[in-house]
């Protein structure tokens, strides 16, 4: 199966479809296709590459990821351990306003969903305030067939459309979804290698040795398809890691072996790194984060 572009299957007597999956891990492969694409989590947790950035995903989170952009939901590494018994569920819908739902969203009541994907032509992270009601939404398309199937889906839009300005964005509005088949590609395996290996001493010139570039070469090329450099991005998948692993795993591992296990070879440095890319020092996020977590419970994965 190609990475890019990915084809999504639609039924003959479906505009919309809704795909339900329960697997070892979600698709590993970087990839885009012409629809639009909403996932809400409901078991599984890993790291969300969009465009040239990186998002964090855990049960409840729901992402709505744009036309072209390529994505990749990369399942943390105890997922593909021969012996796992992890599972990965998810609910998804996809539907293309540029294909054969045009006719739909060329009508004048639909003007402001049109501007509304126009203005977010990337995606964005659902807030968790609006969690419970997209994801109802969601539950009810994924139910209904026929007739009923447009006007769920003229609800999910209109929800969709209610949640305004005040959106995370998944990526950039200057990235460029223009990557040819054959980029993608070459960008997919650099980035699998990345994420299969980030807890290793992995070098520029490994990187580079997986694109069959040089050094130089091959800095040009990541920065401009991923907004990053090596090293940056590097460290924002081995921080991700580390964010997980402080609040899963912080009172019985402790932070150095935390920082150690993601690939960092000394604890100032990961210190340094970890503040730079959240904001907070490790110790820090851990108290903000339980904080967080010991007043705002969110059941989103339990309403597929």
């Amino acid at each position: 199966m190609k990475a890019l572009p990915f084809t999504i299957l639609v039924p003959d007597d479906k505009s919309v479809i809704s795909e339900q999956i329960s697997l070892p891990h979600f698709y590993r492969y970087l990839h885009r296709h012409d629809e639009w694409q909403v996932t809400c989590i409901q078991s599984g947790e890993g790291t969300l590459i969009a465009g040239n950035d990186m998002h964090q995903f855990c049960p409840g989170d729901i992402f709505v990821i744009g036309a072209k952009l390529p994505h990749l939901f990369k399942s943390n590494p105890e997922y593909f351990l021969p012996d796992s018994e992890l599972r990965v569920e998810a609910c998804s819908i996809y539907f293309n306003p540029s294909g054969i739902l045009a006719p739909l969203f060329s009508l004048p009541e639909m003007k402001t969903a049109s501007l509304f994907l126009l203005r977010n032509k990337h995606g964005f992270k659902v807030p968790k305030r609006y969690g419970r009601k997209i994801a109802a939404t969601m539950l009810d398309l994924h139910q209904t067939n026929g007739p009923d199937a447009l006007f769920s889906f003229l609800n999910f839009i209109n929800h969709l459309q209610g949640l305004g300005e005040n959106i995370e964005p998944l990526c950039s509005a200057t990235y460029s979804t223009d990557v040819s088949e054959g980029e993608g590609l070459r960008l997919s395996r650099i980035i699998s290698f990345i994420t299969e290996n980030y807890d290793q001493p992995i070098t520029l010139e490994d990187a580079a040795n997986i694109g069959f570039m040089t050094r130089q070469s091959f800095c040009r090329y990541f920065k401009k398809h991923t907004g990053h450099t090596f090293v940056s991005f590097l460290n924002e998948v081995r921080i991700n890691d580390a964010r997980k692993n402080l609040l899963l795993r912080h009172k019985s591992d402790g932070i150095s072996n935390i920082a150690y296990k993601a690939g960092f070879n000394s604890i100032s440095n990961f210190n340094q790194v970890f503040k730079s890319v959240t904001g907070y020092t490790p110790s820090a996020y851990i108290d903000f984060y339980t904080n967080i977590s010991q007043t705002d419970s969110d059941p989103v994965s339990q309403s597929f």
